[in-house]
């Protein structure tokens, strides 16, 4: 009897995933088209002229200062409790899982797992930038400064610039950047743009950034979502590879042989009273016996005889009776 192989899950998903194979053609893959090299050629140098004036402890570094002293924390208390819990959504491990469910839903119904890595690669690039960035110029934060009006680089620290607000610029806008729509994005864009400006300025509320910080984070999340384009050949890529080792998989565990999941049991036939029949269907072995005349168990002495065991002498008498004189012989 044939039976089917029981699906697992990871095989249903891909069975799903196999309906359509191809992308859909209604979703355009961003290309790195001149328009798009143009603003991040512009926003790198951007970049670059906030870390140059905050070296050189310019107009920004003096900003940051006075930002500080007027403690925003203090002066708008009664909205505390709201910004500590707003600031949240720049943190990686909430946001990430929460975009993570949203693409994957998206992978999903569009049958590709492309926007899935897209989050993965924008995630790993995100940390790989700011983080050599942050540990590279280890700028102290306002609560940790040491000397009023300097601009607290290369003293340990880690955060220049603000991973918060890079993080929501990046964690939020790639949903602006795999939109299926031009309407999508637009409105996409502009959430993303709100909630990641809402994040910088909440860390600057709580003290915990420069105002500097946060614009350089800024400026980091939207040159990774702008230089996105260019990995999305290793996206495609990527996505291949995951589906032809999907392939090899299916193919390896059909030439494997299937033992079903509940053997019937094994039928033993009973062993036919006939010897002969059993000696002419299946012969045994020869028994290799050692040199010398052998004898039937017949012809053999009984197991319990009736008498002794001993072979008869004719010089030996029973217990009890007085034996003959030998003959005595002359010499």
């Amino acid at each position: 009897m044939r039976t089917e192989p029981k699906l697992t899950r990871l095989d249903r998903v891909f069975a799903r995933l196999d309906r359509e194979p191809e992308r859909p053609a209604h979703i355009d893959v961003p290309k790195m088209s001149r328009h798009r090299i143009v603003l991040f050629a512009a926003t790198l140098a951007f970049y670059g002229a906030i870390v140059w004036a905050v070296v050189i402890t310019s107009w920004l570094v003096r900003l940051d200062w006075q930002v500080m002293f007027f403690r925003p924390y203090q002066q708008w208390s009664e909205i505390h409790w709201f910004v500590d819990y707003y600031v949240v959504l720049g943190q990686r491990g909430p946001t990430a899982v929460m975009v993570a469910a949203w693409l994957g839903w998206r992978s999903w119904r569009q049958h590709t797992l492309r926007p899935l890595l897209a989050l993965g690669v924008s995630l790993l690039l995100l940390n790989i930038t700011v983080g050599a960035a942050k540990y590279g110029m280890g700028r102290l934060g306002p609560h940790y400064a040491t000397t009023i009006g300097s601009n607290e680089m290369w003293l340990g620290g880690d955060i220049f610039p603000s991973g918060h607000t890079a993080n929501a610029v990046v964690t939020w806008g790639i949903l602006a950047y795999l939109a299926s729509s031009a309407r999508a994005q637009r409105w996409l864009s502009a959430v993303s743009a709100v909630t990641s400006l809402g994040v910088g300025m909440a860390t600057v509320y709580l003290g915990t950034h420069w105002l500097s910080d946060v614009i350089l984070g800024w400026t980091a999340g939207l040159l990774i979502l702008l230089g996105l384009p260019w990995f999305e050949p290793l996206i495609a890529r990527a996505e291949d590879a995951i589906f032809d080792l999907r392939d090899r998989l299916r193919a390896r565990r059909r030439r494997a042989p299937a033992e079903p999941a509940d053997a019937p049991p094994v039928l033993v036939t009973p062993v036919p009273a006939d010897r002969d029949d059993v000696a002419a269907r299946s012969p045994r072995a020869p028994v290799y016996l050692a040199p010398g005349p052998h004898t039937a168990r017949s012809e053999r002495t009984p197991i319990t005889p009736a008498g002794s065991r001993r072979p008869p002498h004719p010089e030996r008498h029973p217990r009890g009776s007085t034996p003959s004189a030998r003959p005595v012989t002359g010499g």
